[in-house]
């Protein structure tokens, strides 16, 4: 049965409206994901405090981004909606869009402070069929050798395809954490929970990073991690 839903959240930002509008419209992949192939439309624009973003789709469907950004003495405060209509399984998937939305929402603000403008390369690697089993993300986190670590931890870690890394911990709770280097964020997301798979996305500023590179590192440790389950 299809339900129309609404997330809001707030978030106080690192850099001036400017910057957000354009991590939100053109450099999405260096902190969610690419966009830019989206068939949306803009319904309304406000450069650079208030943007809306529409798709629309048979029988009523929607999906609408409202981003609102005021700016202060110390960064700029973004107002966030996300409103729409989910199909089926209405309670697990608007737990698991609103519990994506903090993490993303904290993505583009560790975009923002440390990584602004640099171009990226982009990976996403999901898991084997193993990796959505109720303790999938449990076991990829212990292949990772990330133990206890909380966020602001920094540990030195083996990771696949960039050898070993000072890595801070940067957020991390019962379904997510993210992960970043002096050159590349690597976000984890434990999707077995909302009946997914568990996976990952790398972005990678270090220049003359290769997408196929990571890919292929990454999705071999995944692969491995799942191996015997």
């Amino acid at each position: 049965m299809n339900k129309e839903f609404e997330i809001r959240q707030e978030a106080d930002l690192p850099g001036t409206p400017e910057q957000i509008w354009k991590a939100v419209t053109e450099d999405t992949a260096a902190w969610m994901f690419p966009t830019g192939e989206w068939e949306s439309y803009v319904s309304e624009k406000n450069y650079p405090t208030h943007l809306v973003s529409r798709m629309e789709g048979p029988n009523g469907w929607f999906n609408q981004l409202e981003h609102e950004l005021t700016p202060g003495p110390d960064g700029t405060h973004l107002r966030y909606v996300h409103s729409g209509i989910l199909v089926d399984d209405w309670d697990n998937q608007y737990d698991g869009a609103t519990k994506h939305t903090t993490f993303y929402l904290h993505t583009l603000g560790q975009y923002l402070r440390y990584f602004n403008g640099r171009p990226v390369a982009f990976s996403d690697v999901q898991g084997p069929e193993a990796a959505s089993s109720a303790d999938a993300l449990d076991r990829w986190i212990e292949a990772l050798g990330l133990g206890d670590a909380t966020a602001g931890e920094s540990l030195s870690l083996e990771l696949p395809g960039r050898g070993v890394q000072e890595v801070v911990v940067d957020f991390r709770n019962e379904n997510f954490v993210g992960l970043r280097t002096s050159d590349a964020m690597i976000r984890i997301f434990g999707r077995n929970a909302f009946g997914h798979r568990v996976g990952l996305t790398v972005h990678d500023f270090k220049p003359g990073a290769k997408e196929e590179h990571n890919t292929e590192a990454w999705q071999q440790a995944l692969n491995g991690a799942y191996a015997a389950a």
